[in-house]
């Protein structure tokens, strides 16, 4: 049997004991978190919420990628989201690599370059207020409140980062 196979039968179970119910579609919260893909990351244990309060927006170091700009807009256009949150985190794996050297790499392996920036960075709470000041920037989101964070993965502590 595969992982997904696993996976699979674990699904069998959870329906036998979680039983049919109806959520509603727009999450109670009116809150889209836009984070990173990291297994890591429980952020409905960490923030302490439950299935149908947010929409969650994952992707390699949560930044704000042509596509996640448009899940936030259709979270805020058809679903009735309004703030938004972007959690980074601490020893992410995007901070082990130099952009240009493994674009180099990637090209002269497959003969073309990414058309997609990977999105490596250095610093987490700068790539923090980058994230946030290109989601604020945009004429496609609601920017009233549009906050940063970076979440501890050792101590699952959420810091808030001072955008300007």
């Amino acid at each position: 049997m595969s992982v997904i196979d696993d996976l699979v039968a674990n699904n069998a179970h959870y329906v036998a004991r979680r039983g049919q119910r109806e959520m509603a579609t727009e999450p109670q919260l009116h809150l889209a978190v836009l984070t990173c893909m990291d297994s890591r990351l429980d952020l409905f244990g960490a923030l302490g919420l439950d299935l149908g309060q947010v929409h969650l927006i994952r992707n390699a170091g949560g930044i704000a990628t042509d596509d996640a700009v448009r899940s936030l807009l259709l979270s805020q256009r058809l679903l009735s989201t309004r703030s938004i949150m972007v959690i980074h985190h601490t020893r992410c794996g995007l901070e082990a690599f130099e952009e240009e050297s493994l674009q180099r790499d990637l090209e002269r392996e497959f003969g073309v370059r990414p058309p997609f920036r990977l999105g490596a960075y250095k610093d987490v709470q700068r790539d923090v207020r980058e994230t946030v000041n290109k989601l604020r920037s945009s004429v496609f989101l609601d920017s009233t409140e549009i906050r940063g964070f970076v979440f501890d993965v050792d101590l699952a502590h959420l810091n808030e980062v001072s955008v300007k």
